[in-house]
């Protein structure tokens, strides 16, 4: 990841295209603060998914068997504490 002034992005701006097409995210400054982050279109996209996870995703088809979650790791309050 590299931070870059918006300034000098704009002079670069193909070449940090190209960066970030093969993978490296760049964050875009304005006067030293982080303003904007350039990416690959599919940065973040995850593959292999299940079949009812995709469904629930472009359909909105909720299956209550799909998703799972432990809760043992979850200790109930102590009684004072909910008072």
């Amino acid at each position: 990841m590299q931070t870059i002034n918006l300034y000098e992005a704009k002079n670069r701006f193909s070449k940090l295209v190209d960066a970030a097409q093969e993978g490296e995210v760049i964050i875009i400054a304005r006067n030293g603060k982080p303003t904007a982050k350039l990416v690959a279109l599919d940065y973040g996209e995850q593959s292999g998914w299940s079949a009812s996870v995709l469904a629930f995703l472009q359909e909105g088809q909720d299956d209550e068997q799909a998703f799972e979650v432990d809760r043992s790791d979850v200790l109930p309050m102590p009684e004072h504490d909910l008072f």
